[in-house]
């Protein structure tokens, strides 16, 4: 730490205005924004924040979180650029290109065009005679460093005083485009004149007009004139169409034919065409190739003689692309009989077909806390359209195999875990019709089938088979639903060794947890996700899971007049409830950039009762980990203040419980490139809702609630790929819940505070 703090001071030493011209003058940053309103009334953040960028202009290496910007005091890259060689090759080259900048000038600032371009913005949001200036800073230290200084004094805003609409009899575009200028918020008396929201005014009339028939009105023939003399301090407006307005502008058009082609991928050649007859209109198939009757009259949303409409365009276009069955989509529209009194337009969409089948294989090496290390391999196969109707099959294959590294390993290696899943997914709802849905989205039906074998050569092998079946829909705009009325699993101890045998014996309610149990579930999953504002800096994303196992086989039993333990094939069945909701909060921290704080609360319980006494193993919750809280590994807290004997840190098999806690949150902002860095805290436990006296601490309570959160906070970097994210964190640990011989809250020693994770995608 001693060296490193003495390379900051050297590197802070060392002058940053060497490789400067005479005249040349090294920017530093924005030292003070003065912004005066009149009669001290308050501007809209929103424009604040646009003044401030507008001339925010930022130096070599600024200062990370703080605006305005200003330059950092050990200003690397300006550091690298004076001093070393700039004529290198090779690594030395490469590392001279990737780090060194060259410095940010005084002159590069144009400070004049950026104090011209704030009274701009004032004038344009009505802040007419406002003026703005800047004065150069020099530094007192060093004549060839300089900072600016702004000073902004705004006027009083103009109002909009008077309001004129069409004058003369009109047409119905004209009434339609009153209407709508009646109900803007930014088109009244009173309202502070806006260039902006009238601009955004413009755009919605005519996305309306478009909607309506109007498909040939565009935002520039509509006119707003603006008049500051008629009216003290005020704003006379006028609202008129173009003069340059064309006639065809006015025509309201209805849908005449509409013609669809498909056409087939092109390492199989055109075909030959075949035209069917719809209710949707007229269909051209290039055979030969596999199409269900409806699949494409289902998603086009033309009707023939109706007012035509963008918004069928975009819908029709939407619903085409989520089969995920086509590689190329165009919707042609096309007038005919301008002239006429009623005018149409024909469609014609051409749709050419993806090639059906895919397959992927994903290679990687696994390293765990536990000490195991090995590869793992997923192979997947997907047919995209295997019965014609833009149904999905897909055939996944996964296996993982692990050897366990360090002193304490094992002489066995065979550590490993294979699985077959297999799932059918129909662009549609295979289910009655009073389910609401939305017709914005497909919806979408998966049959599931599959099977795996966890084998822990010290411990146990186990399998695991599931089936089932998904409905998954949209009832609004915002929300997601995901139905599961069945689901069969089916959980087999195939054999265990004397050690497991022996852990399960001092700990009979881990050991019911692990018992050969069936799962027959119902699950029901509901997302609502909304941005609150038209800015999009504010988004709320809840998620709530409810899932019960085994009460409709209870029912059944029981009107049978089953006694005792009820079985299914010999089998005993679980019987739990089991709930979790989820609050994710995105909050964009400047407008307009790629700075956000993200923080999530979790809460789930379970509980097992009438044929079960456990929740089985594999529906209870555990925490640590790259998704949770990253300061520690997985299933390595918990439950409650519960600390696992030292000879079980490897095994795992009792740290999970029947409640859970979670908090994070997250501060997300952009390095360079496709590059981003993040820094983060986070909090929670899990807890047992039933009190186990071989795990002392582990039940909740209100009184060692807040003693037994677990903190951690750390740091990290996400790669965007595009279509995946690549994540390192590196979590410090802070607190643990368990008592370690430590007096004090932050508990953890330095040597074992770090825990290190490499994950796909975003942990909430």
């Amino acid at each position: 730490m001693g060296a490193l703090f003495a390379l900051l001071i050297l590197v802070g030493a060392c002058s940053t205005t060497r490789r400067l011209g005479e005249d040349e003058v090294l920017y530093t940053g924005v030292k003070n924004i003065q912004i005066n309103p009149t009669d001290g009334e308050k501007l809209p953040d929103a424009l604040v924040s646009e003044l401030k960028q507008a001339v925010n202009v930022k130096p070599n290496d600024p200062i990370p979180f703080l605006s305005p910007a200003r330059q950092s005091p050990f200003p690397y890259r300006l550091w690298a650029y004076n001093y070393w060689n700039d004529s290198a090759k090779g690594v030395f080259g490469w590392l001279y290109r990737t780090i060194a900048r060259p410095p940010v000038l005084m002159s590069d600032v144009k400070a004049p065009l950026r104090t011209k371009m704030v009274e701009n913005i004032l004038a344009d949001n009505g802040y007419f005679g406002s003026t703005a200036t800047y004065e150069e800073v020099p530094n007192a230290k060093n004549p060839k460093k300089a900072s600016m200084s702004y000073t902004f004094d705004v006027s009083s805003p103009y109002r909009i005083d008077t309001i004129e609409y069409f004058n003369t009899p009109s047409s119905g575009v004209k009434v339609f485009i009153d209407s709508l200028a009646r109900k803007s918020q930014w088109f009244q008396k009173g309202a502070v004149f806006c260039v902006d929201s009238l601009s955004t005014l413009r755009v919605e009339v005519a996305n309306h007009l478009r909607n309506r028939g109007y498909y040939y009105f565009r935002p520039e023939y509509l006119e707003f004139l603006a008049d500051t003399f008629l009216t003290p301090h005020a704003v006379a407006m006028r609202l008129s169409l173009a003069d340059n307005l064309p006639d065809i502008a006015l025509r309201k058009f209805r849908t005449g034919n509409v013609v669809t082609l498909l056409q087939r991928n092109e390492i199989y050649g055109p075909g030959r065409p075949d035209t069917i007859q719809t209710d949707r209109g007229e269909l051209i198939i290039m055979r030969p190739q596999r199409v269900r009757k409806g699949l494409i009259p289902e998603c086009i949303t033309f009707r023939k003689g109706r007012v035509f409409s963008v918004r069928d365009m975009d819908r029709t276009q939407t619903r085409l692309a989520r089969m995920g069955i086509f590689s190329n989509i165009q919707i042609q529209p096309i007038p005919a009989d301008t002239a006429a009194k009623d005018p149409v337009m024909n469609i014609f969409i051409t749709c050419r077909y993806d090639r059906p089948m895919e397959a992927s294989i994903e290679l990687n090496t696994t390293s765990k806390s536990n000490s195991y290390l090995g590869p793992g391999l997923i192979a997947s196969f997907t047919h995209n359209n295997i019965f014609g109707g833009a149904e999905k099959l897909n055939v996944s294959l996964n296996a993982d195999y692990e050897w366990q590294t360090g002193h304490n390993r094992s002489s066995v290696f065979n550590s490993y875990e294979f699985g077959l899943q297999t799932s059918v997914a129909f662009p549609r709802l295979l289910a009655p019709k009073f389910i609401p849905r939305s017709r914005r989205d497909v919806n979408w039906t998966t049959i599931s089938l599959g099977g795996s074998v966890l084998n822990r050569p010290k411990y146990f092998m186990m399998a695991e088979y599931n089936m089932g079946i998904t409905y998954e829909w949209r009832a609004t705009r915002h929300a997601t639903n995901s139905f599961t009325p069945f689901k069969l699993t089916y959980n087999k101890l195939i054999r265990t060794t004397e050690e497991f045998d022996s852990v399960m014996a001092m700990n009979p309610a881990v050991a019911l947890s692990f018992e050969s149990r069936f799962i027959p579930q119902l699950s029901y999953t509901y997302t609502y996700s909304k941005w609150l504002e038209r800015e999009q800096n504010n988004e709320l994303t809840f998620t709530g899971t409810f899932t019960e196992a085994g009460n409709l086989f209870d029912v059944c039993y029981d009107l049978a007049k089953v006694k005792g333990v009820k079985k299914l094939f010999g089998t005993p069945f679980s019987q739990f409830v089991k709930g979790q909701v989820q609050l994710v909060w995105n909050h964009r921290l400047f407008p307009k950039q790629d700075q956000w704080i993200v923080s999530r609360v979790l809460l789930g319980a379970a509980h097992a009762y009438g044929n079960a006494k456990e929740v089985p193993y594999s529906e209870q919750f555990y925490i640590g980990g790259a998704n949770s809280i990253r300061a520690f590994t997985v299933r390595s807290i918990g439950p409650g203040s519960y600390r696992a004997p030292k000879e079980l840190v490897n095994g795992y098999f009792d740290q999970t419980g029947t409640f859970k806690f979670e908090l994070n949150t997250e501060y997300r902002f952009p390095i360079f490139g496709d590059l981003h860095g993040a820094a983060f805290i986070d909090a929670g436990n899990i807890w047992l809702l039933k009190d186990d006296p071989l795990r002392p601490g582990g039940l909740l309570q209100g009184k060692t609630f807040l003693k037994d959160i677990a903190l951690g906070t750390g740091a990290g970097l996400r790669y965007d790929l595009g279509m995946m994210v690549v994540r390192v964190d590196v979590g410090y640990g802070l607190h643990t819940p368990y008592s370690n011989g430590t007096p004090h809250y932050f508990n953890v020693a330095f040597k074992n505070a770090f825990a290190f994770h490499l994950a796909l995608g975003y942990p909430f």
